[in-house]
């Protein structure tokens, strides 16, 4: 009878530990990427003072190799209640005097410690690099690549990335020495934007232990600035009126005669005008120019600096899509007309740029 009441007062205890200790309740991973609501008083402090620490502890890299210093490793709430059953199975075969309830206890928590070092070497060793992130519009999804290397013939398991609020995925590396990896995650205002921490966790080989690091590859999205559509773009400026000729020698139609000049075509030269000696000449040819566009930033006076960006940022890509040349005139610098996939995102890059930080990413 005293047996069973013992059994009975586990199964109830480790139920307990289950209720207290389920996915519910465990925050762990949301402390670790400070995407959980911070609550007032000692816990918050507690948050800062370990994000301070991790700052310090593994600074901002574009490429990261994980060693002892970079990963920090803890029970999972499995491991909880795993290590809570030991502590009741102990005390029951203390209570007993049982050898084989001994001998079980101390196996599982030697299986406990043993899991310790393989879920650590399943991180350990591994270089995460930062390769780039694709430009988006301000709540659009931007691709972020990242590349995953080991450095020994090791192979890794069910390895989870993650950025707050980002897609996650899983990664295996075992007949492959690196593989590359695209996280998605939507994108905040104009600018540079920062993902924040990469969560980098594993609970491999028995889900006792969680193991993980969190890591700065000062990888950036450059955001562009949100279209805002217009009914009519004010004073449109162009670099030519429409039909007007530009002077190109041996292009189109007759446009008349000049002087000779050295390093002129002979094909050009006016030889009947020369036999009846009106001095050598030489023609002229013209090509009609196209339209070219200039977006100006004077073009919308009295509106704030994000209104002006964006409805220049409608008109570019109006503008490309008809595949009409287009310039940009801002206050910090002039982009000439011309046309194609580079020299759009170069005025977009300008326009997500302007009063902002320029650095090269």
């Amino acid at each position: 009878v005293g047996a069973e009441l013992s059994y009975q007062f586990i199964w109830i205890y480790c139920s307990a530990m289950w209720m207290l200790l389920g996915p519910e309740h465990d925050s762990v991973e949301n402390d670790a990427l400070g995407t959980e609501r911070d609550s007032k008083g000692i816990r918050a402090q507690i948050k800062a003072r370990f994000r301070k620490w991790v700052a310090r502890r593994i600074p901002p890299a574009r490429e990261v190799t994980l060693d002892q210093r970079r990963i920090f490793i803890f029970p999972s709430r499995v491991g909880f209640f795993f290590g809570s059953c030991l502590l009741v199975m102990l005390l029951a075969a203390i209570n007993f005097e049982n050898n084989l309830s001994y001998a079980l206890t101390f196996w599982l928590a030697t299986l406990f410690i043993i899991a310790i070092l393989h879920t650590y070497a399943n991180l350990s060793g591994l270089t995460i690099r930062a390769l780039r992130a694709e430009p988006a519009f301000p709540g659009q999804q931007s691709e972020f690549h990242l590349m995953i290397k080991r450095s020994k013939r090791r192979d890794h398991f069910a390895l989870h990335l993650k950025w707050p609020n980002s897609s996650e995925t899983l990664v295996n590396l075992v007949d492959e020495d690196s593989v590359i990896v695209q996280l998605h995650m939507a994108v905040g205002s104009r600018g540079w934007f920062s993902p924040g921490r990469l969560l980098l966790e594993s609970t491999y080989p028995l889900g006792l232990l969680r193991c993980w690091t969190l890591i700065d590859l000062e990888l950036y999205a450059l955001v562009y600035p949100r279209p805002l559509a217009s009914t009519d773009l004010p004073r449109l400026a162009t670099n030519t009126p429409d039909g007007a000729a530009a002077f190109v020698d041996g292009k189109d139609d007759f446009y008349g005669f000049r002087d000779y000049r050295k390093g002129d075509s002979l094909r050009q030269v006016h030889w009947k005008g020369l036999a009846k000696q009106q001095g050598l000449l030489t023609k002229q040819y013209t090509a009609y120019a196209d339209r070219s566009v200039w977006l100006d930033w004077d073009m919308f006076a009295g509106l704030g600096t994000e209104q002006r960006l964006s409805h220049l940022c409608y008109w570019l890509l109006e503008f490309d899509r008809r595949g009409q040349e287009y310039g940009l005139r801002l206050p910090t610098g002039v982009i000439e007309p011309a046309l194609g996939e580079k020299h759009r995102d170069r005025v977009l890059k300008e326009l997500a740029l302007y009063g902002k930080e320029r650095w090269t990413r």
